[in-house]
């Protein structure tokens, strides 16, 4: 009779405790299964309003998805077992290697690759199974969603694989809708709260002081202190949602936009107070710690009434509309300044004397944005007819105009950048980057997931920042890569819908503000340099 190797001793040896394995696996299945049933009987006599035929379709295939954990864990117990023998080995022959080390390192990031890529195609498929079915095809059912969830999951999930490489730990598995891969660093520095309704826009002011200006649906505008989140004062002038706000480039006056059918120009005089020392908040990645919930939130709560100062009275007030004024802005050099109109127009005003210079007027619908270039006496007009307009002031005999048709959908603002160009957002989800010297058709295009709202672009880096209607902010460069998203959790972040972002590089404190219809203004600090590095 031939001895038998020891190498083929120890292949049996394997296959043995595989095959007991397996055994012990299907005996745990059977109990299971008892169990199940139990658990069956038990939910069929609760009260349901689901068909039993549905009801009894979902409990099978949870249940299903419940033994592959259950394989996934026996699995990994096993697997990790081996990893310890053989470290046990190694350390006998000599060598030092740490298991654990293995299993929290390569193993980790391996495993949150998958299941990065399992929240990606969940996403996916959620967004398939909500959107409009097309024409002749019957919407998705609950049973069909979870049968694509449940393939999903089966395919990303290797069942047998016995390599140590494969294994995926089950908290990874569980925080499977935690992004791990971060970007850039972005971090919540302080929160404005003290609106009592949703704030529509915000701007910071250009000359000392520096303060933070917010517009408000509760007829109210606030200036905060941007270092202390102390509110400084409050404008009251308005009878309707105040909708924009604007600084002058060179004096302490501000400039509104109102539900009301005007356009108030108020001065204002403002002490900082003593900055406080801003808390050490630990830096978070931007793509950590999202929640992908739908839900809505509880909004911020106001206790009590802000103690500021307030101005009732405007300086100048522009009358001329016969619609809602939608949004302001001051041309350069601070003599003019533009509205936009839910009445299908905007109107060039004189300063000092109240005066309207020019109606500019063909857009087919209600204007949603205006905006004047920094260094140019040009304007841009966004409406509701899916076209943004060009006005051209620069020679004072000649008033030119063009019209882009890049949307499909409405566009909620076009903004100018310090060079040549424009960029333009709109509500069918996409970002448009325009070259003023040629502007047949954009040089970059940015598809998102959800309604862009007024967009900033950065002075320096020329960075754009998309407020959206889903709660997310996100960051691009005028390329149109993707450079980061901010946090957004139940812990920090918007609550509701992003209405505006604006930027201010040269404050430590804070350069990027947004403002939503959670009734607050957010100042973030984003590491503008981190952020072009992973570029």
């Amino acid at each position: 009779m031939p001895v038998e190797s020891g190498s083929s001793s120890a292949a049996r040896q394997v296959k043995q405790k595989r095959k007991s394995h397996s055994l012990s696996i299907r005996r745990t299945n059977s109990t299971e299964q008892d169990r199940l049933g139990l658990q069956r009987d038990i939910l069929e006599g609760q009260d349901s309003k689901l068909p039993p035929s549905l009801r009894s379709n979902l409990l099978d295939l949870f249940s299903q998805i419940e033994r592959e954990f259950e394989n996934l864990y026996l699995e990994n117990i096993e697997l990790r077992r081996d990893i310890e023998t053989l470290n046990e080995r190694l350390a006998a022959e000599g060598h030092t290697f740490d298991g654990a080390d293995l299993a929290k390192g390569a193993l980790k990031t391996k495993a949150s690759h998958s299941t990065s890529q399992l929240s990606q195609k969940l996403k996916t498929t959620y967004k398939a199974s909500t959107s409009k079915p097309s024409q002749g095809v019957e919407p998705s059912s609950p049973r069909d969603l979870v049968i694509q969830i449940w393939n999903l999951f089966s395919g990303l999930c290797p069942k047998r694989s016995r390599s140590p490489v494969c294994i995926i730990p089950i908290f990874n598995i569980v925080s499977s809708f935690k992004a791990t891969a971060a970007r850039a660093v972005c971090q919540l520095v302080k929160e404005y709260v003290g609106h009592r309704d949703g704030i529509w826009d915000l701007s910071v002011t250009r000359n000392q002081p520096v303060v933070l200006g917010t517009a408000s649906a509760d007829h109210t505008a606030m200036l905060w202190s941007i270092e202390t989140g102390k509110c400084l004062l409050r404008y009251t002038g308005h009878q309707g949602s105040v909708n924009s706000i604007k600084f002058h480039p060179t004096e302490q006056m501000a400039l509104t936009a109102s539900g009301d059918q005007t356009a108030h120009i108020w001065r204002y005089m403002v002490q900082l107070p003593t900055p406080q020392p801003v808390a050490d908040v630990s830096q978070t990645p931007c793509e950590d710690d999202v929640d992908f919930s739908d839900k809505d939130e509880p909004d911020c709560e106001v206790e009590g009434p802000i103690d500021c100062p307030s101005i009732r009275v405007a300086a100048t007030t522009l009358r001329s509309h016969q619609g809602v004024v939608i949004a302001a802005d001051w041309l350069v050099g601070g003599r003019q300044v533009v509205t936009a109109s839910w009445d299908r127009s905007a109107n060039l005003y004189d300063v000092e004397t109240s005066e309207l210079v020019h109606s500019l007027t063909g857009h087919d619908q209600e204007l949603t944005h205006c905006c004047t270039h920094p260094t140019q006496r040009l304007v841009v007009t966004s409406s509701r007819d899916t076209t943004f307009r060009l006005w051209d002031f620069r020679d004072p005999s000649i008033h030119s105009v063009n019209v882009f048709q890049g949307h499909t959908d409405t566009v909620t603002s076009a903004v100018f950048t310090v060079g040549d160009n424009v960029v333009s957002g709109s509500d069918d989800r996409t970002v448009k980057v325009w070259d003023l010297k040629n502007m047949r058709s954009p040089i970059a295009t940015i598809r998102t997931d959800s309604a862009v709202n007024r967009i900033s672009v950065s002075v320096n880096q020329k960075i754009i920042a998309l407020p959206h209607d889903n709660r997310q902010v996100r960051l691009f460069d005028m390329s149109g890569v993707r450079l980061a998203r901010l946090p957004r959790s139940n812990r920090q972040g918007h609550r509701r819908m992003v209405c505006c972002s604006i930027w201010c590089e040269d404050n430590t404190t804070c350069n990027l503000f947004t403002c939503g219809f959670d009734r607050q203004a957010i100042g973030w600090n984003i590491n503008i340099p981190a952020l072009l590095q992973e570029k």
